[in-house]
């Protein structure tokens, strides 16, 4: 009976939090339609005022322009119907604006899969070398085909490529083949990886850069093979799809939850069902566009009418590519939904990769750049950050595992953003290639990278700086601290039994209804396709268009400037476009408080909610037990010049500000200067880099007073001391690091050591 009261107040009070968060986001949208109203009505730009001398010349003009932009306008979408046609009939290729060559086709494989190894052959004018870290680029299969990080010349691909990269771009082809699952992709890609290498045999291992899903993607490939990787950057990648609140609120991610309000993966079996063993992409893209449905069904198509003198090449580029949909076995989507929309299994280390084994996080060395935006309702900073938590348990674990985690965070862009636009590609994604080479020089641990405006041009534009921060301070930036994720612990569980319930009673009969011909009749009529070919010459409707159209051009007659009518077409298009954004936060709003009010209330009332039995262990991890810190910590005492100088730098390093990247840089020039140091493999380095960076965080006392004995030779003293006295005079050296220098200087010319007496010296965590 108690038990039956505590639980009765819990949904009580849950049920209170629910409704109250409901409120406040409702009142929030109504205030944000009012607003968006009133920014209309003061806009200068959209001031009638003094009525025109001649009113119905006004409204003549307008109307004329109006008619002309129409026929234009449905000129265009004729237009992109036939570039959809003529894209499907050509079998889809990739849409990169850089020619290319396939050096590895994955349909030849032994156990073959729709993907491929492309090589990207520079342009004109763009010189590669090949003794330069090479870049593998990996799509996202989420609907459309690849492309989008060579979609332009200004793009990941052109970036890598003016930096003198060679550049690899992996691609898939728009039919699955029998069979293939995403582990066997995973595995192609691997070899991918192992062909990339032995093309580059003079170069540091190649950097996978993964968006989107193609980000968890090259996690995997890095973890199945991570000798062979050299650095990642994940861009826009869900890690950990269940996370959704951060400070600024919750409510801003409402895909999290589409999920268990649809009842699990399911939804997906049914999907494939229906396509006689084939998933739709074309579903992924709608659920894509139904986030913003102002721009969807308004905005994207108003702003091409009102500007169609200038927007057509614009438009034609981008609906090429979004209206590209391609194919996935179930196995595939539901291997997706499964383990990481649902699931969230990939960060806790439940993903089954060969028989008997786990995809293992920690078995990444190399280092991470995640990218992500504060703007992107699609994979919101903490689905591309939160994993960091889930994999580690303190900042203490990342070192002793020998890692370099680094994130970069934009303000406001949006999704597709975060690939394909121009000032991006010039700013972040210019300044992540150039600073893959030093990040390297890092020491384990996590890292905030900010970028400040310079006085330079083009590669000058910015200045990037490194800053460490704490686990704890990540997770921080949860305003829930994760408590809100609990629910969907239970949507796990229900999504099982009603895999089990549809397995039983839905699939039996939907298989029976379905065959080749009714799935491309469902694909053929679906309407994400049928909007384009509708609209196309393959419509009779649409033939007189053509000829309208180019009569119109050679008859155009623009409005003129500052006309009421048109002032007034755009008011009311504000006031459309207010109205779908009430609409999208009101819905929004009424999916997260029905998905809480359900999963929060089966919580309370006593579902479990646990996905897999943690396993019984009292407080963190040590640190000191893991392996490799152990045989870290052996070490101390061994070694001699190479390991000297990376356990001062680690020790400095405990006290560092913000690190610039042309410190960084200058480290690396040292590096390649010295006789000893430049003949240290890559791996090598980060094997002392990490080795040091564990000593000076458990056992700094230990590792200080070891110095003298590494450096027994009088040449290597003195040269460690010339070293550590360059580095003293560098600008930005914190008071801190000033003093532990000081320390080692005195220890290393026969002087007392005085670790453990102070700050300087730094404290075992």
């Amino acid at each position: 009976m108690e038990d039956q009261q505590k639980n009765a107040s819990v949904l009580y009070d849950a049920m209170g939090k629910i409704g109250r968060l409901y409120t406040e986001r409702a009142i929030q949208a109504q205030k944000g339609f009012m607003e968006h109203l009133q920014k209309t009505a003061v806009d200068p730009k959209l001031s009638i005022g003094v009525p025109p001398e001649n009113p119905w010349q006004s409204w003549a003009s307008y109307v004329t322009d109006a008619v002309q932009r129409s026929v234009l306008f449905m000129d265009i979408l004729r237009e992109r119907g036939n570039i959809y046609i003529e894209h499907v009939k050509e079998g889809s290729p990739p849409l990169l604006a850089f020619k290319w060559e396939i050096v590895l086709d994955g349909r030849t494989f032994d156990q073959p899969v729709n993907y491929a190894l492309v090589r990207i052959i520079p342009p004109d004018g763009v010189k590669t070398d090949d003794r330069k870290r090479p870049f593998i680029i990996v799509d996202p299969r989420a609907g459309h085909g690849p492309g989008i990080g060579g979609f332009k010349k200004d793009s990941e691909v052109g970036v890598a490529l003016e930096f003198g990269h060679p550049v690899y771009f992996v691609i898939f082809f728009p039919e699955p083949e029998p069979g293939q699952t995403i582990l066997d992709v995973s595995a192609a890609e691997t070899k991918f990886l192992e062909t990339v290498v032995r093309r580059h045999p003079d170069s540091p291992k190649p950097t996978i850069y993964g968006n989107c899903q193609g980000g968890w993607a090259s996690m995997l490939i890095a973890a199945n093979d991570p000798d062979k990787v050299g650095s990642i950057v994940i861009n826009g990648a869900p890690m950990s799809y269940w996370s959704g609140s951060w400070s600024e609120g919750e409510g801003e991610n409402p895909m999290r939850y589409s999920g268990g309000l649809l009842g699990g993966a399911w939804m997906s079996l049914l999907a494939s069902d229906m396509g006689n063993g084939k998933f739709d992409g074309a579903y992924l893209v709608q659920n894509f566009e139904n986030l913003n449905p102002a721009n969807t069904f308004w905005s994207k198509y108003y702003n091409l009418w009102k500007n169609v003198d200038t927007e057509k090449e614009r438009f034609l580029e981008f609906e090429k590519w979004w209206g590209g949909y391609f194919l996935m076995n179930e196995e595939e989507i539901h291997w997706i939904v499964d383990n990481l929309f649902v699931g969230n299994k990939l960060a806790r280390g439940d993903v089954k990769a060969a028989p008997g084994t786990y995809v293992n996080l920690k078995a990444i060395r190399s280092p991470i750049v995640i990218f992500s935006s504060k703007g992107d309702n699609i994979t919101p900073p903490q689905q591309a950050i939160n994993w960091i938590a889930d994999v580690y348990s303190s900042t203490a674990e990342i070192k002793a595992n020998g890692q370099v985690i680094v994130g970069l965070v934009h303000e406001d862009v949006g999704h597709l953003g975060i690939f394909v636009s121009g000032k991006v590609a010039q700013k972040e994604h210019t300044e992540i290639v150039e600073a893959l080479d030093y990040i390297e020089m890092l020491r384990p641990g996590l890292y905030v990278m900010e970028l400040q405006e310079a006085s330079g041009k083009g590669k000058e534009k910015y200045i990037s700086t490194f800053r460490e921060v704490k686990l704890e301070e990540m997770r921080n930036l949860n305003r829930m601290q994760r408590k809100d994720e609990k629910p969907f612990e239970v949507v796990a569980e229900v999504s099982v039994m009603n895999e089990k319930a549809y397995a039983l009673f839905g699939r039996p009969l939907v298989r029976s209804m379905v065959n080749e011909t009714t799935a491309q009749m469902g694909r053929t009529f679906h309407p994400n396709r049928s909007q384009r070919w509708a609209f196309s010459d393959f419509n009779p409707v649409m033939w007189p268009v053509a000829a309208m159209a180019q009569n119109v051009k050679t008859n155009r007659k623009t409005v003129e400037p500052g006309n009421p009518w048109r002032k007034l077409e755009a008011i009311g298009s504000e006031m459309i476009t207010a109205s779908w954004n009430l609409f999208r936060d009101l819905r929004d709003a009424a999916s997260e408080s029905l998905f809480f009010q359900i999963y929060g209330s089966m919580l309370a009332l006593g579902a479990s909610g646990v996905v897999k039995p943690a396993p019984a262990v009292e407080g963190k991890p040590d640190p000191r037990e893991m392996p490799f810190a152990k045989e870290a910590l052996e070490q101390i005492e061994k070694g001699g010049y190479p390991e000297a100088l990376a356990r001062m730098g680690a020790l400095l390093g405990q006290h560092a500000g913000p690190i610039p990247l042309n410190r960084l840089a200058m480290t690396d020039e040292f590096v390649q200067s010295d006789k000893i140091l430049s003949k240290i493999s890559e791996d090598e380095g980060r094997r002392l880099r990490s080795e040091a960076g564990v000593m000076a965080l458990l056992e700094p006392e230990r590792t200080l007073n070891a110095l003298p004995k590494l450096l027994s030779r009088k040449e290597d003293r003195e040269r460690a001391i010339q070293i550590l006295e360059w580095g003293l005079a560098l600008e930005g050296i914190t008071k801190e690091q000033r003093d532990m220098g000081n320390q080692i200087r005195e220890l290393l010319k026969g002087g007392s050591s005085t670790a453990g007496k102070g700050k300087a010296a730094g404290k075992t965590t």
